[in-house]
């Protein structure tokens, strides 16, 4: 009966150590999210398991062309994936199926995806819109198919829950999610 005690103790002891390590972690620095549907297709396809890192933002500047998860804006509750092709205080402009962004008192740039999105992928619609101050401008890689900035507008710095760092399966595409260089 001393040995059963003895060996439920340090199992506990273990489980209490591993609790301790593991719980704060998950919490407070990363997170899994789980890819739904199809809107970040070919890049992430849904199914996709992520880990999200929840502390980068804390210390700089979400950039652009990075991977991140956030609140939708129209019910928090949800998670979204998109990439940000927009930055606070910039005008992004969507006309025939591309992108352009300016800033004030800057020449308007033509936004180079091809790290990204293939050949016959293109950005429909056209619209012209200005970020205010902790705003983002979102899209994801499947841009036919996907709901986003252009349909529900920025995204507030406040609703980021933080980037994409690396996808954990399916294991064949095990890697840490790369950042367009612009």
């Amino acid at each position: 009966m001393k040995k059963i005690l003895s060996f439920l103790w340090e199992v506990s002891k273990i489980i209490i150590i591993a609790l301790a390590i593991v719980v704060p972690i998950r919490f407070f620095l990363f997170q899994p999210f789980i890819v739904k549907g199809s809107s970040m297709e070919t890049n992430f396809h849904g199914g996709d398991y992520l880990i999200i890192d929840e502390i980068s933002y804390r210390f700089r500047q979400p950039q652009r062309g990075e991977v991140i998860v956030f609140k939708y804006p129209h019910d928090p509750s949800q998670r979204y994936i998109k990439r940000i092709v927009g930055l606070p205080g910039e005008t992004i402009e969507v006309k025939d199926g591309q992108i352009f962004v300016s800033k004030e008192n800057e020449e308007t740039k033509l936004l180079d995806e091809s790290p990204y999105l293939s050949e016959h992928q293109f950005t429909p619609g056209n619209l012209i819109v200005t970020l205010k101050e902790n705003e983002y401008f979102v899209l994801g890689d499947n841009r036919v198919f996907s709901s986003d900035s252009r349909y529900w507008g920025a995204v507030a710095e406040n609703y980021i829950v933080g980037r994409a760092l690396f996808r954990a399966w399916p294991p064949q595409d095990l890697a840490k999610i790369a950042i367009p260089i612009y």
